[in-house]
């Protein structure tokens, strides 16, 4: 790995949300000896929405992961349904309302806080009752907030390496849905969360190539080069749809990312190598 930087910094922890989960990321990460850069390993605000990224450019030290708008807009679920609708990428019927209006999508709907991570100030309304609480919640971090129709089905995610796709990883959660006590059980082992992973998922080899090709197409419709992971409902019956695209997966013990690339045979440390060596090209292209 001789054409690597020679020291690197892991950038952890951070104001946002999530910082508990980036600790447990940065904790993670793990790059052969004498390499540098800036190994982002922020997740959510700060990290993940390309604040930190314009202070490394600007500071001009290299960095892993998405240039700055590009974490931007793959970080704002608004712009992030608009970039899909542009590019014709499945994505279930949405609207925009603000603190105060209601939606008016039929029940079920989910209520998304736009610039959040780990389905922080994320609301699954499925009675007319919980619509209130979920909007004061949601209110509390942006006056902005994503209604999107509700998709039963099978929960997948496709983890994204420059041009390919991982193998499908299928996610069950134990209760209720992939929220962050299912996500990140380690942070909280009292709660009785977690999830079952099947990887790859147990889906036709049809519906696998159409699967990883639409996560494929909403990583380009974001302007992506780096590396990410696309989360997809599957429904019994009819097209998959893509919920969002997350820039920065996490690389913790419980994560979705490492586990899609070792089911592909690619180690941690590879998975870290082949993250930085995506890095420098992106960087070299601009």
């Amino acid at each position: 790995m001789n054409t690597l930087p020679k020291k690197i910094a892991v950038l952890m922890g951070g104001p946002g949300s999530e910082r508990a989960v980036s600790i447990a990321t940065g904790k993670g990460v793990e790059l052969p000896a004498d390499i540098e850069l800036a190994f982002i390993a922020l997740h959510g605000t700060f990290g993940e929405d390309g604040q930190v990224q314009r202070i490394l450019e600007a500071r001009n030290v290299p960095y892993t992961g998405e240039g700055a708008s590009e974490s931007e807009l793959a970080f704002d679920k608004i712009r992030s349904k608009e970039a899909f609708r542009r590019h014709d990428v499945a994505t279930p019927y949405w609207q925009i309302i603000t603190a105060g209006q209601r939606p008016t999508i039929p029940i079920p709907f989910v209520i998304k806080a736009p610039r959040q991570g780990s389905t922080v100030g994320v609301h699954i309304i499925r009675n007319e009752k919980d619509v209130d609480a979920a909007i004061a919640d949601a209110s509390t971090y942006d006056n902005e907030l994503l209604v999107e129709k509700f998709i039963a089905g099978r929960e997948l995610t496709i983890g994204i390496l420059g041009e390919e796709a991982l193998p499908i990883l299928e996610i069950i959660p134990k209760g209720g849905f992939y929220d962050f006590t299912n996500k990140y059980p380690f942070l909280n082992p009292g709660a009785g969360g977690g999830a079952e992973h099947v990887c790859p998922a147990k889906i036709s080899e049809e519906q696998t190539r159409a699967v990883q090709e639409l996560a494929l197409r909403a990583h380009r419709a974001l302007g992506l080069e780096v590396y990410s992971r696309v989360d997809i409902m599957l429904p019994g019956e009819g097209e998959a749809s893509v919920l969002e695209v997350n820039t920065i997966p996490g690389m913790t013990e419980a994560s979705l990312l490492p586990e899609a690339a070792a089911a592909a045979g690619i180690s941690y440390v590879e998975l870290c190598e082949r993250i930085v060596q995506l890095s420098e090209k992106r960087a070299n292209r601009r």
